[in-house]
């Protein structure tokens, strides 16, 4: 079931198949990303939203099925090669390197783009040091997204729990991605942070020219900022279609709260 099928895809997975021994994980998951879109996955507890985040970003290799990137073939590839080739995601659970500034987690993101070899490295080449200024440069400028420049030195885990969610975000733009995974963005945000995010996300869609693929248990977020929405209930992909649309299933009202009815 496709999320939208009448828009050029930029990114595009095709009957996605993932079981852990008997347990079906995820069944013929297809979905198509457009550029520039802002979609998002949903579903309960156990889903298998992040399985689906996992097996386009390589961690998890599929059964069956396959995931095209602009048109390039992905099954196989490890997850860095996935991330060179313009996948970026944030993760559910915070991963940060701890002892690292905030600058540096981002600078090593944005090494990836970079064209130095070991010998230019060692000896500290004019090419190389420039390189490594941009790159600096460039990251500072991704950190004013969030208003984080001028903790640009602080340990990451000097940050607050919301700005560390923030940092994820800055670190996987830092790879240029061509479409960013968010995982559980707001988890952990008050109100007022949340509405920074969401206002956030939109802008970076519009600034960079992302497509973006968003979980979220805040309803409430999901349904304001996506203007389309999967739904997966024990791996299947059991709606789709407008957050109007999405909200008044009788499939997904069943999943999420045990009956067929809307909600008085």
């Amino acid at each position: 079931m496709a999320l939208d099928s009448s828009i050029a895809e930029l990114l595009r997975a095709e009957n996605l198949c993932l079981n852990f021994g008997g347990l079906k994980a995820v069944q013929n998951f297809t979905f198509g990303l457009p550029l520039g879109a802002l979609y998002g996955l949903i579903g309960p507890n156990g889903a298998g939203k992040t399985t689906v985040f996992n097996l386009l970003t390589g961690v998890y290799r599929a059964d069956s099925g396959g995931i095209r990137l602009a048109g390039a073939n992905l099954v196989g590839r490890k997850p860095h090669e996935i991330t060179a080739a313009g996948i970026a995601r944030t993760f559910q659970n915070i991963r940060l390197f701890p002892d690292l500034s905030v600058l540096d987690n981002v600078c090593l993101a944005g090494q990836l783009r970079g064209s130095q070899r070991l010998s230019g490295t060692v000896l500290r080449t004019a090419h190389q040091r420039n390189e490594e200024a941009a790159i600096r440069a460039r990251c500072l400028d991704l950190l004013a997204l969030f208003d984080l420049r001028d903790r640009a030195e602080a340990l990451a885990t000097s940050l607050s729990y919301g700005h560390q969610r923030y940092l994820e975000i800055v670190r996987a733009l830092a790879t240029e991605p061509k479409v960013l995974l968010l995982d559980e963005p707001a988890a952990g945000l008050n109100s007022r942070e949340k509405r920074a995010l969401a206002q956030s996300i939109r802008d970076i869609r519009d600034r960079f020219g992302l497509a973006i693929l968003l979980i979220d248990h805040d309803m409430n977020l999901v349904m304001e900022i996506c203007e389309r929405i999967a739904v997966l209930d024990y791996g299947v992909t059991i709606a789709q279609g407008t957050p109007a649309e999405v909200q008044n299933d009788p499939k997904v009202i069943a999943a999420y709260l045990g009956c067929s009815e809307p909600p008085k």
